[in-house]
C-alpha cells in the first residue's frame, strides 16, 4: 500500500498536470492541506496558462522536513498526477524513473485540431517507470458528478502515501462544499479501490 516515500527525512514530490477547468489547483490545495495537516513544510507552485480556454495546467507540490523552493525540478517527481492523457505525455520528464504516474484515460482533443493522437498510453508506458491508468470521468460519475474526477484521483493518490485516511477525509471536508461532500467522498473510495 505505501512506498516510504513520504517520511519527515525525505522531500516528496508531487506534479499534477490537466487542462483547465479539471479541479488542478483544488487538488493541489488538498494535497498541500493535508501535508501541512501532517506537519509537513510545504512549498507549491501553480501554472495557469490558458485554464479558462482549456489551456495547460500545472501543479507542483513539495513538502518534507524543509523545503526551500516550491519547483519540482525535471526527472524528480515522486509522483505525477494526470488528469488527460496528452497532458500525462507533455510533462513526463518530471516524473523520476523509479516514480509513479497515475493518468486519467481520458483524451480532449486540443483546438484547433480534429483527431486525437493514438498510441499515447504506449507511449507513457515506455516513457515511464510505473503508470497506472484510471478512466477517473467514468468513476467520477458513479460518484454523483463529473467534476469529481480530481477527487478519484487523489484517491488513488492517498494509496502511495503514508497520510491516514482519516486526514485525506478531514481535508476534502474542510475543501469542497458542504452540499457536494457526499459525492466528492464517495469519489475519493472509488479512487482508492483503483490501487
Amino acid at each position: 500500500m505505501t512506498n516510504n516515500i513520504v517520511n519527515s527525512a525525505n522531500i516528496t514530490n508531487t506534479f499534477i498536470c490537466g487542462v483547465g477547468g479539471q479541479g488542478i489547483l483544488l487538488s493541489s490545495k488538498i494535497l498541500s492541506n493535508l501535508a501541512l495537516q501532517e506537519h509537513f513544510d510545504v512549498k507549491k507552485s501553480e501554472v495557469h496558462g490558458m485554464a479558462q480556454r482549456g489551456g495547460s495546467v500545472v501543479s507542483h507540490i513539495r513538502f518534507g522536513e524543509k523545503v526551500y523552493s516550491p519547483l519540482i525540478e525535471e526527472g524528480s517527481a515522486h509522483f505525477l498526477l494526470a488528469f488527460e492523457k496528452m497532458e500525462a505525455l507533455r510533462w513526463l520528464h518530471y516524473l523520476r524513473s523509479d516514480g509513479t504516474m497515475i493518468v486519467n484515460t481520458l483524451e480532449l482533443t486540443p483546438s484547433g485540431t480534429e483527431i486525437y493522437p493514438t498510441g499515447l498510453e504506449q507511449q507513457i508506458e515506455q516513457k515511464a517507470g510505473r503508470v497506472i491508468f484510471i478512466d477517473a470521468d467514468k468513476l467520477a460519475v458513479e460518484a454523483g458528478s463529473p467534476r469529481a474526477v480530481n477527487i478519484v484521483l487523489l484517491g488513488a493518490l492517498s494509496k502511495l502515501m503514508d497520510f491516514p485516511v482519516e486526514t485525506w477525509q478531514q481535508v476534502i471536508r474542510d475543501s469542497v462544499k458542504p452540499k457536494t461532500l457526499e459525492i466528492n467522498l464517495k469519489a475519493f473510495d472509488l479512487g482508492q479501490a483503483q490501487i
